[in-house]
């Protein structure tokens, strides 16, 4: 039930967010486009990733994703992303406060046929061809070289996120939300 609550971004993808400003920075270049699917509410969740410093947010809203699962969102979500069609990382964050499945970030690979790396805790290396991330395990942390373009889930120990500067909220108020229908 969403009618009356109030949208906010999943934890996770703040961690999310933050790394793909970072990244941007680090290489001088790139744009952020952030993803959300939802009802017309979760607008405002893209206005904090743009206050944030996103370049821009596109919301995927329609009737027909209500009641999606884990694999209709990740399967929705990477439509959208082979219909942009430019992109190198694919951030998302660990899992879902709702759902708490980790499995949309690695369904988007799946569909994509995109290697991954999950639970990333830390960016060593990037260029134009691969990223050299650090994966966190059970009993330890493992180090991943994966070719690009790739789909990341990061967690926590990543970073922390930035807090929305006056003069992102101002633009984030004005910014033009692209919304997308199943169509």
């Amino acid at each position: 039930m969403r009618e009356g609550v109030t949208s906010i971004v999943n934890p996770f993808d703040m961690y999310a967010i933050e790394e793909a400003l970072r990244m941007k920075t680090r290489l001088g270049s790139g744009t952020v486009t952030v993803l959300t699917m939802g009802p017309p509410q979760a607008e405002a969740v893209l206005r904090e990733a743009i206050a944030m410093g996103a370049d821009e947010g596109i919301l995927l809203s329609d009737r027909a994703f209500a009641g999606s699962d884990t694999w209709a969102t990740s399967y929705t979500l990477s439509m959208v992303l082979r219909k942009m069609g430019d992109y190198r990382v694919i951030i998302c964050g660990k899992q879902a406060s709702d759902g708490d499945t980790a499995q949309v970030g690695p369904g988007i690979a799946s569909h994509l046929d995109l290697p991954q790396i999950t639970y990333v805790r830390r960016i060593e290396a990037q260029d134009d061809t691969h990223i050299v991330a650090e994966r966190l395990l059970e009993d330890g942390v493992e180090v991943v070289d994966a070719p690009l373009p790739c789909v990341l889930t990061v967690v926590k120990e990543l970073n922390e996120p930035r807090l929305p500067s006056l003069k992102g909220k101002m633009n984030a108020k004005k910014a033009q939300i692209t919304v997308w229908k199943a169509a």
